[in-house]
């Protein structure tokens, strides 16, 4: 039992029973031995077993009740890990730390996330505990990250050079010593031990003493990884040959193979630094895509600025051929804006006053004024970026098996190679201590497992950033794993399947219809429901005038209810009248308009029928062969609405789709996804409303269209920035690629230190050749993940 104590800042408590409701939740929860409230300082502390829950679990609960745990994100860069066996030595001590929830660890990023209580632990304290690990952590900044992997790679670089020009005449001399290459010439002065020796110390203990360095710490905090390796296995060749050095046995010399395998490792990381440069290369082309100055109207005068000098209200002024340099409305203009580089749709939209523009989309062919309404972190393409690299950072639960090989690996190799010495000096070649230091020392170095850290990873990077590119965000690589296995789509009907901007189609008054359409535009101008908003947009074209009302009530899922001129009125559905014991007339008309896709709102004034108004949505452009798609993907494809039947089955049946769920109301979205989920269903969720959050939040993976709601899109694991269904089956396609990617650089990767180290204890496998097979393995892996960057959708 690993007893721990947490202390919670807990917000949203609002009396001594939300406080109650927590202790009694958080009691209930197995693991946690006591739970104690205080409502008055807005704490809860806790105690619980950690072998049986952790605090992420804990702090899940508590949001699960309704109420929110204050927790903070810290971002850092992760200054000198070689391996993923830093990685993981990282990763476990933050998260032994008190107040650490998750601190997910991407050696490919060379980044750490950390989620924290800060009532429990500081970053200083973070940072102190890693520097006693023998790394460096420095708060994330883009800027400062690319900074400093270009001097890692200048620095690699430079050692490269030198190394390379010390060691080609130690090379020179390994060739002669091949049968096959007998007749090639070598001067008599590189066979001296001592200049050989000369030529090899800087390699060993300059150009190499990284491997040394990194193989202290880790082994000072009972660890070990790649450098141990490293360090051993040159270590043993370079002070065997400086003892058969000064004992004068000069003919089996080995300082080419500490100095070649040194230089080898060196280019391999350089290679890597390089290609894992690339794979952050959709973070960088979303950067480049925001504009550097802004043309600002003050006081009546145009004025240059920088972006960040922009303030919110700004009138932006653009010209046409421009990058909009801030999200924003549109005062006066028109124009057509190209806005593939964020949604991937090739189309520009035309946008005229009263219509929002996104920053660092491309004004066409029209002047435009744009009211600045979001500007810095808060800005499209900031939280784009902000989710990109999240996402790049996170871990697929399929990472774990490489992580808990990578955390064991090094230990195992060691003992191998001590074995296969062993075996080689007393079985094989018994008494040949060159011989079997050989194979020792080959065994060490074919067997870093560099490749196997690096295979998730990079892909993760090179996928979700691919995607990216074609307006699809994954919030994580959890998310990006998950998505591959969806067999059902649910798809909401209005502004998903639809276009989610209906118009105002018909009206069937009773009485006079003014007078009708009066009532009806006074009664919906409070309500933010697209079909209201629809309503009103037809009521006005007709030029018809309403009233302020004195009541005005909002039913979900039901309608509205409003007082009128001391009238009631009420505009909703049937059950709205049954529950007011309003009967129905002309229901041969709203049978008609149902039948045709149109949602149809009963109207009663002062408890009265009065009438029906007819609203139609139209079906997007692209909904009927997406859904066709999606089908020959083998995808069930099922549409949910809180619409009538009729209605939800007209639209259902112009696009394909034979599965309808309709008069749903919003809090049972999310139940009838559990029910779809007890039939073994793995269910994808795909919403734009406020009503569709906690379905998409209950599915196993959400999808947001990226025009919908911000709520919306904060509930969901995928945004679909185009706006269209297409995105769904990309998302799939692209989940799917990116998983095979993965499967085949973790299957290389264990292939090759499964295959590699047999080879290398048989004695088929020369020190340097292992050291330069060890060195691409890891360059082929980033390599192979690349291939996600060239995915076609």
């Amino acid at each position: 039992m690993t007893q721990k104590e947490a202390t919670l800042k807990i917000t949203g408590m609002t009396c001594a029973a939300c406080s109650n409701r927590i202790e009694k939740g958080l009691s209930r929860l197995e693991g946690v031995d006591e739970a104690t409230i205080n409502l008055a300082l807005e704490q809860g502390q806790l105690k619980y077993d950690a072998s049986v829950v952790d605090e992420a679990t804990i702090i899940k609960k508590v949001q699960a009740l309704g109420y929110d745990v204050v927790t903070e994100h810290a971002e850092f860069d992760v200054v000198g890990m070689t391996c993923a066996a830093c990685a993981n030595r990282i990763e476990k001590r933050l998260n032994r730390m008190d107040g650490v929830q998750s601190a997910p660890v991407n050696f490919a990023l060379e980044t750490v996330s950390v989620a924290y209580n800060p009532a429990e632990v500081s970053m200083s304290d973070m940072e102190q505990v890693i520097t006693k690990l023998g790394f460096t952590l420095k708060p994330k900044q883009q800027e400062q990250h690319t900074d400093h992997r270009q001097v890692e790679i200048k620095k690699q670089t430079r050692k490269f050079i030198l190394s390379l020009i010390l060691a080609l005449p130690l090379l020179w001399t390994m060739v002669a010593h091949f049968s096959f290459t007998r007749f090639i010439w070598v001067p008599d002065v590189l066979m001296n031990p001592w200049v050989q020796m000369a030529l090899a110390t800087p390699i060993q203990f300059i150009i190499g003493w990284q491997f040394y360095e990194g193989a202290y710490k880790a082994l000072r905090n009972k660890s070990a990884n790649m450098d141990v390796l490293v360090a051993l296995g040159t270590s043993a060749a370079y002070f065997y040959s400086v003892y058969l050095a000064f004992s004068g046995q000069h003919e089996a010399l080995y300082f080419e193979t500490s100095a070649v395998l040194i230089t080898l490792i060196i280019l391999g990381k350089l290679f890597e630094a390089r290609a894992k440069g690339r794979s952050s290369e959709a973070i960088k082309k979303l950067m480049g895509l925001q504009a550097k100055e802004a043309t600002v109207i003050r006081e009546g005068q145009a004025m240059r600025i920088a972006i960040s000098e922009v303030v919110l209200g700004d009138i932006v002024q653009v010209k046409p051929g421009e990058k909009i340099p801030i999200d924003g409305e549109i005062i006066s203009g028109a124009s057509a804006v190209d806005e593939s580089m964020l949604t991937g749709e090739s189309v520009p939209v035309d946008k005229k006053a009263g219509d929002h523009v996104i920053g660092a989309t491309l004004n066409k062919n029209g002047a435009l004024q744009v009211k600045a309404t979001s500007i810095g972190r808060n800005t499209a393409l900031a939280q784009i970026i902000k989710v990109v690299e999240e996402a790049q950072g996170s871990k697929a639960p399929i990472q774990r098996m490489a992580d808990v090989i990578s955390g064991i690996f090094v230990p195992i190799v060691v003992g191998l190679a001590v074995i296969t010495f062993m075996v080689w000096y007393f079985a094989v070649t018994p008494g040949d201590f060159a011989n079997s230091l050989e194979k020792f020392i080959a065994v060490l170095v074919i067997a870093c497992p560099c490749a196997l850290g690096l295979a998730t990873p990079t892909s993760i990077m090179a996928g979700s950033g691919r995607a990216a590119e074609f307006g699809i965000l994954f919030k994580g690589g959890e998310h990006l794993e998950a998505t591959q296995a969806i067999d059902t789509v649910v798809l909401d009907k209005t502004g998903t399947v639809t276009n989610g901007k209906p118009v105002l189609t018909d009206v069937v008054a009773l009485g006079d219809e003014v007078t009708l359409l009066s009532y009806v535009g006074a009664a919906e101008q409070l309500s933010e429901h697209p079909l209201a908003q629809a309503i009103i947009e037809g009521i006005e074209a007709k030029g018809v005038r309403y009233n302020e009302p004195t009541q005005f009530e909002a039913l979900v899922g039901y309608g509205v209810r409003a007082v009128v001129d001391n009238k009631e009125v009420l505009v909703g559905t049937r059950r709205l009248m049954d529950n007011h014991a309003i009967e129905v007339q002309d229901t041969t008309a709203m049978q008609a308009f149902e039948q045709q896709g149109k949602t149809t709102m009963i109207v009663a004034i002062d408890g009265v029928y009065a009438g029906l108004i007819a609203v139609a949505d139209t079906v997007r452009d692209t909904s009927k062969a997406t859904i066709k798609r999606l089908h020959a993907m083998g995808l069930d494809v099922v549409m949910m609405t809180g619409d009538n039947e009729h209605t939800a089955k007209a639209i259902a049946e112009q696009v394909g789709i034979t599965h309808v769920i309709a008069e749903v109301l919003p809090e049972g979205k999310a139940d009838e996804v559990r029910k779809l989920q007890a039939l073994n269903k793995k269910v994808a969720m795909v919403g734009d409303g406020i009503n569709d959050a906690p379905a998409l939040a209950t599915a196993n993976i959400g999808m947001a269209i990226g025009t919908g709601a911000d709520v919306a899109m904060e509930a969901a694991d995928i945004t679909l920035m185009r706006g269209d269904l297409n995105g769904i089956a990309d998302a799939i396609v692209m989940s799917k690629k990116t998983m095979a990617n993965i499967k085949q650089n973790l299957f290389w990767a264990l292939a090759y230190n499964s295959i590699g180290i047999p080879i290398a204890a048989s004695g088929f496998l020369a020190p340097w050749v292992a050291g330069a097979a060890m060195a691409f393995s890891s360059v082929s892996v980033v390599l192979n993940a690349l291939r996600l960057q060239r995915v076609k959708l």
